[in-house]
């Protein structure tokens, strides 16, 4: 389930009325009294969740999943496990989708109650520019200051010692101790998820949370996306410039630099030690290992090897990168030199 912090649960919803809602036919026959108590992908589904199958490289998960029901098309209701219930519908994740808005909802504030809210936990020390609003259950440690115009939402948690910039946000955020916000920041907004619905192109919730891990520093006006289900993580320690995006699902290890522009894309592993030039940006589902370093510019489209430093775009190990500039050059001059004479 989400975390109940950040996330209300609107469920058990019969299955009966998801059927209904997202007009899927039972691929065999329900159990009259299921009920679904939440919207999850295969791998982490339970009895009393819903899944489903998008893309058929996930068939395995599919054959091993525990949830209760799950939408897929027509082609692949037979490969459902018994004890889940095959969904039948045309566009399964936007079926999901769906159901996933019935049963789970972010958090807002409490608009009716103080700046302050009453149930917000603040311990001693801890300074709070003019205009700064903290949501219901959020915690505050000893000693952190939070700049003019900030938000805190409901439920997040922040450490001691962190510093929070002015008109900085952060939501469904669990952050360490001495992190560092700057101003303007966006920590836990909904990550990028979309797909075609019948009456055009839907948000997919996004359902998990944010980790900042102990002295990590988040740069102005930069964004780190809150995970699609899976928690968005950066490592202990890590410094993100100004303007950096973090995507859902990314883990970022221990003690990684990213210069201004970063741009990381969902589902991305970035192990410890690792460097970005300006620029920079990885592909999602990639996986860059300890100690790589990644070239201003560089467009990343597959694993990098731990220790290596790899650029351009796509990007290359570093020494294959120079020899091709260096054989263009040469053709180019080749070519001049052909045009004089």
């Amino acid at each position: 389930m989400p975390d109940p912090r950040f996330f209300l649960s609107l469920g058990p919803v019969a299955l009966a009325g998801l059927i209904d809602l997202t007009g899927a036919s039972p691929g065999r026959p329900a159990p009259p009294d299921l009920s679904i108590l939440g919207a999850a992908p295969l791998g982490r589904a339970g009895p009393q969740d819903v899944a489903f199958l998008a893309d058929r490289k996930h068939l395995d998960a599919l054959g091993s999943t525990r949830a209760g029901a799950c939408f897929v098309t027509a082609d692949h209701a037979a490969d459902a496990p018994d004890g889940c219930i095959p969904l039948i519908v045309g566009r399964p994740l936007a079926a999901w989708v769906q159901a996933a808005n019935a049963l789970h909802q972010p958090r807002d504030h409490d608009h009716a109650a103080p700046a302050i809210h009453p149930d917000a936990e603040l311990e001693a020390d801890v300074v709070l520019g003019h205009h700064v609003v903290v949501g219901a259950g959020a915690k505050i440690g000893r000693g952190t200051s939070i700049g003019p115009g900030a938000v805190i939402g409901p439920g997040v948690a922040l450490g001691r010692d962190c510093v929070i910039g002015a008109n900085a946000s952060i939501a469904c955020a669990l952050l360490g101790d001495r992190v560092k916000v700057y101003s303007g920041a966006r920590i836990g907004e909904a990550g990028f998820g979309a797909t075609a619905g019948a009456a055009g192109v839907v948000d997919v919730p996004q359902l998990g949370r944010v980790i900042l891990q102990d002295g990590v520093t988040i740069g102005a006006n930069s964004c780190v996306d809150r995970g699609a289900w899976e928690d968005t993580v950066v490592g202990e320690n890590t410094k993100l410039d100004n303007l950096v995006h973090i995507g859902h699902n990314v883990r970022v290890g221990r003690n990684c630099v990213m210069a201004a522009y970063v741009g990381i894309s969902g589902s991305v592993v970035i192990g410890d030690g690792v460097a970005f030039g300006g620029r920079a940006g990885v592909a999602d589902h990639v996986t860059i290992g300890d100690g790589a370093q990644i070239a201003a510019s560089a467009g990343v489209f597959r694993d990098v090897p731990g220790g290596e430093t790899w650029a351009g775009s796509p990007a290359q190990p570093l020494r294959d990168f120079f020899r091709e500039v260096a054989l263009i050059r040469a053709m180019v001059r080749e070519n001049k030199k052909g045009n004089r004479e």
